[in-house]
């Protein structure tokens, strides 16, 4: 008889494991038209009227990863969902060579069946996306697009990835980010090293490299202009901003802000003085319970509570 990864013998001589905290979460399956399935997790308040959050993350990262941003926030009083974006973590088809799809096929056939999922589920309550990055600009492109799927929107580590707001770095971004578009264009993904560890769809590589060298958003095959409906989009923004993110630094963070001229943004630039101990693009996850509350805060007050003293 064996005996399981959780301690207990299993009648059948078979080794059982307890889920993780992550894949134990209520699951709502999804799946678009062209057959790409989403697992949205969910942590739910009893009051269905609360605002709930939904994650949506960086490149080559998994929801998972949002897991203590997603606690902090459900302690703080919201429902909150989590969900991976295409070909990454539990959504399938995984990704391999021929994933073609790029920002359109993101914001126009996953996010709308994503969204209308979070609000069956929580039909009387408002929604806020709350994005990571690429996440994050996917956020607010969405919510200029659909604004009335969206009550507002917070995104940390998210810039216009524009070269030139780069700043003293432009001229190494500007580089570095065209070469990735190259090689995605010519290799038909993305393999992952310099500046994104992980793999990448080709399409959303050089649609990220094309708006890096253009500053426009100009998703291949949209119908849509993305620039003029986010120069409308009229709702509040909660900007997060980190001192030690050389990937979205503030400036770019800055630059995608002014773009959002209609916006109500609430910017929040964290530094040494913020009591965050972690400023990089990814580690501030470690922060989560100083970032979540303040961005509940935001969402339930509408503004960040008062700095302690």
């Amino acid at each position: 008889m064996s005996v399981s990864s959780t301690g207990r013998d299993t009648p059948d001589g078979n080794a059982t494991r307890r889920p993780s905290e992550f894949a134990a979460l209520e699951a709502i399956p999804v799946t678009t038209d062209d057959n790409v399935t989403f697992v949205i997790r969910v942590l739910p308040q009893d009051d269905p009227t609360i605002p709930v959050a939904l994650i949506l993350p960086a490149m080559a990262l998994k929801a998972k990863f949002y897991l203590p941003l997603a606690k902090t926030l459900h302690a703080s009083g919201l429902s909150v969902a989590m969900c991976d974006l295409r070909a990454q973590g539990e959504s399938t088809p995984g990704l391999d060579k021929k994933s073609a799809f790029g920002y359109r096929e993101i914001l126009e056939v996953d996010f709308p069946a994503v969204i209308k999922a979070v609000r069956s589920r929580f039909p009387q309550a408002p929604l806020y996306l709350f994005g990571h990055s690429l996440g994050g600009q996917l956020s607010v492109l969405y919510a200029a697009s659909a604004p009335e799927d969206v009550a507002g929107v917070c995104i940390i580590g998210a810039g216009s990835v524009y070269w030139k707001a780069f700043g003293p770095k432009r001229w190494e971004a500007l580089w570095k980010i065209q070469t990735i578009g190259l090689i995605a264009r010519l290799r038909g993904y993305w393999p992952g090293g310099m500046l994104i560890g992980g793999a990448m769809a080709g399409g959303v590589m050089i649609d990220w490299a094309r708006h890096s060298r253009t500053s426009r958003y100009q998703p291949r095959g949209t119908k849509r202009d993305y620039d003029q409906l986010l120069s409308e989009l009229a709702i509040p923004v909660l900007a997060i901003s980190l001192d030690g993110d050389r990937l979205g630094p503030r400036s770019n963070v800055d630059f995608l802000c002014g773009r959002m001229r209609s916006a109500k943004i609430t910017p929040w630039h964290l530094d040494d003085s913020a009591g965050v101990a972690h400023l990089d693009h990814f580690e501030w996850i470690k922060d989560s319970g100083i970032i979540g509350s303040a961005a509940a805060s935001w969402i339930i007050d509408g503004q960040l509570p008062a700095p302690s003293r």
